[in-house]
């Protein structure tokens, strides 16, 4: 079970090194659209799943995606000719945005005069939304229907003033509670309004909202890591949205009121950035809503609307000594298409025991055009170890800069790994004295050798190695233990100190008998070392040592008991033995076969009495249905005599109970039957 536990140790060590590794998140893969297939599947219940479903597709840009349109086309269709909810109505038309279903132009009008009619009297945020993202809707997908509205710039007015002076908006007048996921909402009607302007709107306006926008993202919330999001603060009694659906509505709000005002508006690119970061590092969201807001909001960033992030990972932070890696460095968009020209800066890495020491400083990376990667050789001052590497991107281009979120310096954690050589070393049996050694023996731990030692309990063990990196330092791994078991399954584990240049351990048996419990015999030893950045981590057994203690006093603790395997449970279980007593001693054949002709003598004179008594067959009945019940009742009982036989040569109690109860049923009927028969005649018999 020890050796067991030690190995594991070093694998654990070696797995939360790699798993560890990689804590920058990269743009979306081929793992998120496997997971679009599987969350998205066709069953959609509504039509705002079904274009949650579309949109997800489409900007994936699916191939292999299931068939919806005939469904989906006939819920639109009869959402849109009937009065239905506006929420139904505004997923209608999304979804036909996409599916362009065979929609009469006629049911546009109508709906869009239904719809400027209840932009008027819509008393909440949530119901202006609705109404006005409809219209825009409309608008895109009907040109030739009428949708503008006569007073923009009083539902422009009644929007904002909704607004709070942090940025957030209110859902209604009647309700003093803000909320950040309502300014998504906001901004997104007043990008509506906007486009169906039949007039332009005040530009002092639109240029106030630009400032609601800033100060919005002044109360955006920050990790550690430089990753933004934006949380829900209202608790006005709506349902909670959580920090993924906030962040896509102020998203979708942002990037929706920039495509229709002119000019940029001024937004902080590290925040950009760091948004698209926290939507990234989320990973691949568990609920279908969740993977919709994540995808969409991505590419909303990537719309040019807003500075464009871009994502420096790489495509391992592992990397070896040994197979003279490389380090790569990629430069995507969140969707993964490539970056416009830039160059990768190394500005510097440190090793992250020596943070003021940098290893490295001012390295250019190298653009490899075939790979589309950003490639750099490691000098010969990086040794195995853990750094810390800092990136830094550069835009050939230095107009676009407006144009893309590329970010301030970007920490990433570097592992270097290798193979550690391990020499000198030595063990030895010491005499009381440690300036006498009366037995060493150098060891290959490369090797397969292994030593024979013997020693008592005034001698002392000694044991000592050395571990280089591959640039020639010491080396300090992890875990470096010595474990002694005795040939009792008792076992006992020691760590390997070090000295500096050399791992040393000596251990004083005399100092350790109580710890041993007194036991003499054989130990088995062996030395286990591994480290995450040690690529020859190993377990190897060393020899065996006769170790000879003294007997143990009367009052000296008893032996713990072994532990217990709990795998032992699962394993093959000791074949049972069982002896079986021996069978009683059984008479000759002969002698049973004499008894059983002495049991049918009975039956023999039986029928020898039937026939000197002169049995007759004058009052078996002539009429043919009697005659039947006759010959049955006859054969019942026949049956019977014949399942006691059976009973007494193979059958069972109960299964010749049950045969018995069946048959005396079956005589009980037809016997009945027959002796009514013979009754009757009887009686018209005395009465002739």
């Amino acid at each position: 079970m020890a050796t067991n536990l030690a190995k594991f140790l070093i694998i654990l060590f070696y797995t939360i090194s790699i798993c560890n590794a990689v804590t920058i998140p990269t743009p979306i893969s081929d793992s998120h659209r496997s997971a679009a297939l599987q969350l998205f599947d066709g069953s959609s219940s509504s039509l705002e799943e079904t274009y949650e479903a579309l949109r997800v597709f489409e900007i994936l840009e699916l191939e292999n995606k299931p068939d919806v349109s005939v469904t989906a086309c006939q819920k639109v269709v009869e959402n849109l000719g009937s009065s239905s909810y506006l929420k139904d109505s505004f997923y209608a038309l999304k979804v036909n945005g996409i599916l362009k279903c065979k929609v009469d132009s006629g049911v546009f009008q109508d709906i869009a005069s239904r719809l400027k009619a209840a932009v008027n009297d819509a008393s909440t945020l949530v119901d202006i939304y609705y109404t006005i993202g409809s219209l825009v809707l409309i608008k895109d997908q009907a040109p030739d229907v009428d949708v503008l509205l006569a007073d923009a710039d009083g539902t422009f007015h009644s929007i904002k003033a909704l607004s709070q002076s942090d940025g957030r908006w209110r859902y209604s007048s009647d309700n003093p509670e803000s909320s950040t996921y309502a300014a998504g909402l906001a901004l997104e009607a007043l990008a509506g309004v906007i486009s169906l302007a039949s007039s332009e709107i005040d530009q002092s306006r639109v240029n106030t909202v630009k400032s609601d926008i800033l100060k919005l993202f002044d109360s955006i919330q920050k990790y550690d890591d430089g990753t933004f999001y934006f949380d829900e603060k209202f608790g006005g009694g709506r349902e909670h949205q959580g920090s993924l659906s906030t962040s896509a509505s102020v998203v979708r709000g942002i990037t929706s009121f920039a495509a229709v005002t002119s000019g940029k508006i001024d937004l902080p690119g590290d925040k950009i950035l760091g948004l698209a970061k926290y939507l990234l590092g989320i990973g691949l969201p568990g609920s279908a809503k969740d993977f919709f807001n994540q995808i969409e909001s991505l590419a909303l960033l990537e719309s040019k609307r807003v500075p464009v992030p871009l994502v420096l990972s790489l495509p391992a932070t592992v990397y070896s000594l040994s197979k003279k890696d490389q380090l790569k460095v990629t430069v995507n968009t969140v969707l993964g298409s490539a970056a416009p020209p830039l160059t990768v800066k190394l500005i510097r890495a440190f090793h992250t025991d020596a943070k003021d020491s940098a290893v490295i400083e001012g390295k250019e990376l190298q653009y490899d055009q075939s790979s589309g990667l950003h490639v750099m050789g490691f000098p010969d001052n990086v040794d195995v170890g853990t750094y810390v590497f800092v990136f830094e991107t550069v835009l050939h281009d230095s107009g676009s800069e407006n144009d893309y979120a590329i970010g301030g310096q970007i920490h990433v954690p570097i592992y270097v790994t290798g193979i550690v050589k391990v020499s000198n070393a030595e063990i030895s049996v010491l005499g009381s004295d440690l300036g006498s050694d009366e037995t060493q023996k150098t060891l290959d731990l490369a090797g397969t050798d292994v030593v024979s030692l013997s020693a008592n309990h005034l001698q002392k063990l000694r044991f000592s190695f050395q571990l280089t990196t591959p640039h020639g330092h010491a080396f300090k791994p992890r875990q470096a233990l010595l474990r002694l078991k005795h040939e009792t399954k008792y076992e006992h584990i020691f760590v390997v100190g070090n000295t500096g240049k050399k791992f040393e351990i000596i251990l004083d048996f005399l100092g350790l008998v109580d710890k041993f419990y007194y036991l003499s015999g054989r130990y088995d030893f062996e030395l286990t070392v591994g480290d995450a950045i040690m690529e020859n981590s190993f377990l190897r057994p060393l020899g065996h040592l006769e170790l000879d203690l003294p007997e143990a006093p009367e009052k000296t603790a008893h032996l713990p008991p072994l532990p217990v395997d709990p795998y032992s449970r699962y394993g093959p279980k000791a074949e049972i033995a069982h002896l079986f007593r021996a069978p009683e001693k059984r008479p000759p054949q002969n002698l049973s076969l004499a008894f059983l002709i002495v049991t049918l003598l009975p039956f023999i004179g039986f029928l020898v009495g039937l026939l000197r008594l002169g049995v007759n067959f004058k009052n078996f009945p002539s009429s043919a249905l009697p005659a039947t019940y006759a010959i049955l009742f006859q054969l019942g009982a026949a049956a019977v005599l014949l399942l006691y036989v059976l009973f007494w040569l193979k059958l069972d109690l109960f299964t010749t109970l049950k045969a018995l109860g069946f048959l005396g049923a079956f005589l009980m009927f037809v016997g009945h039957r027959i002796l009514s028969h013979l009754a009757s005649t009887s009686a018209k018999l005395k009465s002739a």
